[in-house]
């Protein structure tokens, strides 16, 4: 059994990675794109790049849950495969774009078709065991920080040939994912443990409310969402508070993107193999979030470029919270309804992406105006720093009140 589910897991990481390289392929190159398209500057740029992420996580709020529900019904493989069609067909959508509608466009099927981290965490869930739980849910995060080491790299490269070569390139590695888990993925739950479909329980208020009769659990998923939403000033704002401060090109972001990737990988993939069985998942949580909100609260206060690639180490080391949250929560819910749990996460993480993009851009591009009462390009990653605290503290309080969870 345990050389199936390793391979299992090997099936996911592989399918994570080549769908979080096509993501990281067209990072590099948006800022460039958007202010082609509308004809402004980045500090503009900013505000439509906040508002076409928004619409992605509206769509996937909304249908995160019914998607998160159907793997509970049919299965994780069916739903994952055709969240990543989808996102093929999104790239499509934006490799020819002639108008920033057409951007909204592209990223509204994504957000629909937007699956893949929901099925992919419930698929985790079902082949993982209280021992091993926090480690697996680490090799999610270890393929999203490899695929951004490989992506931006490449994306920075290909966008030297043209702000839309990396998104013809993104399709294509999106289809060819699809079609390689269609061969190889092997669903992870079995017909014993699936449920019927309730359309009560797979809309976004249907999920959230369910997240809610878990009594104990309410203040961690408070927790999960402002992880998320200080997150945010990173995703949102990075590219826009290079150019615009250390005037970065195309290629620098995608190196410091990738670098990004590569210490992700290592704490995701590596030191949190050694560090969350011996700090635990408590200590684990409290230790990222400190070290989150530091790493934000230096990249705010940055006067050099390679201040930004010295801080991202502390910023990193966040992500131990993360895996020893989820596990803290997946360990309180039965196998049956994984899916579901995840699917209503989803739901928290996209609600914080249809919240802290258009404020995290719209703060970047306010204190970069030149009208600003103060011109403070880093203001989005102080404010992101606020909130990490803020998570570490409803966290302490929610744990320290029910000595039950562990």
């Amino acid at each position: 059994m345990a050389p199936k589910k390793n391979a299992a897991i090997l099936f996911i990481f592989i399918t994570l990675l080549i769908d979080v390289i096509g993501i990281g392929l067209i990072i590099p190159v948006m800022p460039k794109l958007i202010s082609t398209l509308i004809h402004g500057s980045i500090s503009d740029a900013s505000k439509y790049s906040g508002w076409l992420t928004f619409a992605y996580a509206l769509m996937q709020f909304l249908f995160s849950p019914m998607l998160g529900n159907l793997s509970d019904k049919f299965g994780r493989r069916p739903i994952l495969l055709m969240s990543l069609f989808g996102l093929g067909i999104d790239y499509i959508f934006l490799s020819f774009a002639p108008s920033i509608g057409w951007l909204f466009v592209g990223r509204t099927i994504a957000g629909i078709g937007g699956a893949s981290f929901t099925t992919a965490t419930a698929y985790i869930a079902d082949i993982s065991n209280e021992e091993n739980r926090a480690q697996n849910f680490g090799m999610v995060g270890a393929a999203f920080g490899l695929g951004f080491i490989i992506g931006p790299a490449i994306g920075g490269l290909l966008g030297g040939f043209g702000a839309r070569v990396p998104f013809m390139v993104a399709a294509g590695l999106s289809i060819c994912n699809c079609i390689y888990g269609y061969f190889v993925l092997p669903e992870s739950l079995d017909m014993a443990h699936r449920r019927e479909f309730d359309w009560k329980r797979a809309n976004p208020i249907g999920s959230l409310k369910q997240l809610l009769k878990y009594e104990d659990l309410k203040g961690l998923i408070v927790a999960y969402f402002l992880i998320f939403l200080g997150g945010m000033a990173i995703q949102s704002t990075w590219s826009f508070f290079t150019i615009q401060k250390f005037n970065w090109n195309e290629r620098m972001i995608g190196i410091s993107l990738s670098v990004v990737g590569l210490l992700i990988a290592i704490v995701q993939g590596g030191l949190i193999r050694v560090v969350n069985p011996k700090l635990g998942n408590k200590r684990s949580m409290y230790l990222g979030y400190v070290m989150y909100a530091i790493g934000l609260f230096l990249f705010a206060f940055a006067s050099q470029s390679w201040m930004m690639f010295v801080f991202l180490i502390p910023y990193c080391l966040g992500g131990f919270c993360g895996p020893a949250l989820q596990s803290v929560m997946s360990a309180q819910v039965p196998k049956n309804e994984q899916g579901e749990l995840q699917g209503g996460l989803t739901s928290v993480m996209s609600l914080a992406s249809i919240i802290g993009p258009p404020l995290m851009t719209n703060i970047f591009s306010y204190f970069t105006k030149d009208s600003a009462p103060v011109h403070f390009p880093g203001a989005a990653f102080f404010l992101g720093g606020i909130i990490m605290l803020t998570a570490f503290v409803v966290s302490y309080k929610t744990l320290h009140n029910n000595t039950a969870i562990s």
